[in-house]
């Protein structure tokens, strides 16, 4: 609230005496000491007056949500979302407590001044200190308006609340759930893999499994206890899709399926299958050879995937695991001294078969532990084109 930017947007959007208040997530975290990310100012003034008053004050204003009254004042380094107060999505207001009544948790309604005095017509503080997480006003409403809002209910339950939930919180998603089947796979996973974050995560996953809320959209996520193992493993080092993974009870194609339902990047959707296929692979009692020949076919990540997933079926080994999980990530694979214009420099042919014999050259190069140098490789080049006949 204090620094320079903060001081010079809130200047701006009060010039002309609107009240402007700080809400949402920046107030909330603020209040129980936990870092503030994004800032977000609620307004009177319509987003074209807030566009006006920011560029009076040399501040660029970025229209990123005009339809729903949010316009970005960008005063690097920061950006801070500036949104107009609201009746309901599409209605604007100058009235605090509707623009209250329409936001999805009381923690998310308090808001606070410029003058550090907090405003909460929704008893949000109240929630927050007894780690409460409810729906502001009528739960199926706000259900109903998005729904997505189940899915941030429990995602808000694994971080600012307890179990067990807010019982009408609970029975309105229990009510709503076969609605999350019409989300789209990208929103469902924006909110399962941030609260996969959550040193919480398998418990309120175990109770959105038992009040349906799951299965609508990961029947796949069944396996939670194996969630739970490697929370307890994992918890210096989260890893949402790594936890994912733990959860699924489902191979092959089913993963294919699965990652392509939830638009998860080319990266993670490798990640999972790869993990997948050579899950076992990396074991306590993996030597430190072999371990470098894992990480070099599995890379870095696949390669912490499978020994934390290892670490969580056998504890027993921990200080194994930590030696693994060491060396996985002080790894710099090191590269074949050897390529296709060496191959070609022999007098092979251009085709399928100078990435044949690089494989075959690989291969003996791996076996003698990525020791031999790049002489040496030529060397073995040599006698494997010289052993074929063109």
């Amino acid at each position: 609230m204090t620094a320079d930017e903060t001081q010079a947007v809130i200047a701006a959007l009060s010039a002309a005496g609107a009240t402007v208040r700080f809400v949402g997530g920046c107030v909330r975290d603020a209040l129980i000491g936990r870092p503030v990310k994004d800032i977000d100012i609620a307004t009177p003034d319509p987003p074209d007056r807030v566009i006006e008053l920011l560029g009076a004050a040399d501040i660029k204003a970025v229209p990123t949500g005009i339809g729903h009254g949010t316009v970005t004042a960008v005063f690097p380094p920061r950006r801070f979302e500036v949104t107009t107060l609201r009746v309901d999505t599409d209605e604007f207001s100058a009235d605090w407590d509707a623009d209250a009544a329409r936001r999805d948790f009381t923690i998310n309604a308090i808001y606070c001044g410029a003058d550090g005095n907090l405003f909460d017509p929704t008893g949000g503080i109240a929630d927050l200190g007894a780690k409460i997480v409810r729906f502001v006003g009528d739960p199926d409403t706000r259900i109903k308006e998005d729904f997505l809002r189940i899915l941030r209910f429990f995602r808000f339950i694994a971080f600012y609340g307890a179990l067990p939930a807010d019982s009408n919180s609970l029975m309105a998603c229990q009510a709503n759930a076969e609605s999350l089947a019409t989300l789209s796979g990208e929103r469902v996973a924006g909110e399962i893999l941030r609260l996969l974050e959550s040193r919480d995560a398998a418990a309120v996953l175990h109770v959105m499994r038992e009040n349906g809320v799951l299965q609508p959209i990961l029947p796949e996520l069944s396996n939670i206890a194996r969630v739970g193992r490697l929370i307890a493993v994992d918890a210096d080092d989260p890893d949402p899709l790594r936890r994912l993974l733990a959860g699924l009870a489902v191979e092959g194609r089913d993963v294919h399926a699965l990652a392509n339902r939830l638009r998860l990047s080319n990266a993670e959707r490798e990640r999972l299958v790869a993990a997948k296929a050579y899950v076992g692979e990396a074991t306590g009692a993996l030597d430190a050879r072999g371990r470098r020949r894992l990480l070099y076919r599995l890379g870095r990540k696949t390669f912490m995937d499978l020994a934390y997933l290892g670490w969580s079926r056998d504890p027993a080994r921990k200080n194994a695991w930590r030696r693994h999980l060491r060396a996985a990530r002080d790894w710099v694979a090191p590269a074949l001294p050897v390529g296709g214009s060496d191959v070609l420099a022999l007098g092979v042919p251009r085709g399928p078969a100078v990435g044949q014999l690089l494989n075959e050259v690989e291969r003996w190069w791996i076996r003698g532990d990525f020791k031999a140098d790049r002489e040496k490789c030529l060397r073995k080049l040599r006698r494997v084109v010289a052993a074929r006949s063109w």
